[in-house]
């Protein structure tokens, strides 16, 4: 290989080897495996190369996360094979949004399905059809490794990650922490918010830390959820309750997604489970009865990334590496299957080099003008939702009666959280 431009390197073993492939994908997360379903659809043959053993991407463990999964990414669920390897009993429609101010009072702010009145109006979405689709995150992930690594021209490398690369004018020559080196024509950083491939290619990014922590955890309770989702803003905390597919036993389940300073999430998580269940149904004043942990207690930093560039010679970002979504939207999935589709569709669409600069920079400009506008109003809103000090309380109060008033507003809402085909 020629080489031309900068080595970008971090510490490690001695490179050897040799292996040769057309696109090689640091990290074997959601956006990952699924970048790897779309090159190798359109033909290139692809290596994932992913730090953590091949039995936890063959059986992942319960995060506590559950995504809301919009029409847009279940249709490319379906047509990668996905969507069929998910147990259709794991799989909760999401019929309705509700937005609450907590204390404040007021109105809350609801979003219906497009048949379901309210929001519904016509063009908001696909008549007859939900909101979205809430699917537990570890079966989403199951059910990608399953269909990677059944699809030809897929390599896995698992236990290993990327220490450096070095680019050439037709070439990326990717040192792993194996002391392996493999050829390819394309890099993809899929390895998440803090991406070591983003940082070897001196990308920088917006990093705003919200300095508050996040629960998630499932919880079971005798009153209904009725396929709705609560977003609850109170005074010092942040609550939403997910509803979660039935399992057969007595009751409903909702996933608790609870947001508070770092302390309080950290006694949280220990407390004993009769304490957190008397002071989980205090803070959602027993708005779903009585509420009962039935899963481990998760936490995670809240932390929003923003990548100020998607790409750089032969290296592409995607998933969280690019853009790390607030979860109020939930719409950070969503983007990581967005944004590996516009990718390669981009790149498919070039001259036959998946590392085409022309191709690389028009995926650049797609996926910003996908996804600036609403990173930057999901962190107003984050702002202005997690403050109780001066104006904000009683701003929050005027903002919900106001946007309830405002049909085109709620049409427009609507049609983001369904993202239709």
């Amino acid at each position: 290989m020629t080489r031309h431009g900068n080595d970008h390197q971090a510490e490690g073993p001695e490179q050897k080897g040799g292996a040769a492939c057309d696109v090689v994908i640091a990290g074997g997360g959601p956006a990952g495996l699924a970048a790897a379903l779309s090159f190798a659809r359109e033909g290139w043959q692809v290596s994932v190369v992913e730090k953590a053993p091949c039995s936890v991407l063959e059986a992942p463990s319960f995060d506590g996360r559950e995504i809301a999964l919009t029409h847009h990414t279940v249709h490319w669920l379906k047509q990668h094979g996905v969507w069929d390897e998910i147990p259709a009993e794991a799989i909760c429609p999401l019929d309705v949004a509700r937005v609450e101010s907590g204390s404040l009072g007021g109105p809350p702010l609801i979003f219906h399905a497009p048949d379901g009145g309210g929001a519904a109006l016509s063009d908001a979405g696909p008549e007859g059809e939900p909101l979205g689709f809430l699917v537990a995150n570890h079966l989403i992930r199951r059910a990608l490794h399953r269909v990677v690594s059944r699809t030809e021209g897929i390599t896995l490398l698992c236990q290993t990650g990327v220490t450096g690369y070095q680019t050439g004018r037709d070439a990326v020559q990717v040192r792993l922490s194996d002391g392996r080196a493999m050829q390819a024509r394309l890099l993809v950083g899929a390895d998440g918010r803090f991406s070591q491939i983003r940082e070897l290619a001196g990308i920088g990014a917006i990093v705003h830390d919200f300095g508050m922590s996040i629960l998630v955890c499932r919880m079971r309770h005798l009153t209904p959820h009725d396929n709705t989702a609560l977003q609850w803003f109170d005074e010092r905390q942040t609550i939403a309750l997910l509803p979660v597919a039935p399992d057969g036993g007595m009751g409903d389940i909702s996933s608790l997604v609870l947001t508070l300073p770092p302390d309080d999430i950290a006694r949280l998580r220990v407390a004993a489970p009769d304490d957190f269940n008397a002071e989980i149904t205090r803070r959602t004043d027993e708005r779903l009865g009585l509420l009962r942990v039935m899963s481990d207690r998760i936490t995670y930093p809240l932390k929003a990334v923003y990548a100020h560039r998607f790409q750089a010679p032969r290296v592409a970002l995607i998933g969280d590496a690019a853009v790390g979504m607030h979860p109020i939207t939930a719409h950070g999935f969503n983007f990581g299957i967005r944004g590996q589709e516009t990718l390669v569709q981009e790149l498919s669409a070039g001259p036959g080099d998946p590392g085409d600069a022309a191709s690389l920079q028009r995926f650049e400009r797609r996926h910003r003008k996908a996804t600036f506008p609403l990173f930057t109003a999901t962190n107003a809103i984050a702002v202005a939702y997690t403050r109780d000090d001066g104006p904000f309380p009683l701003a929050r109060r005027a903002g919900l009666m106001l946007a309830n008033r405002l049909a085109p507003f709620k049409k427009a809402v609507t049609r983001m959280l369904m993202d239709p085909v």
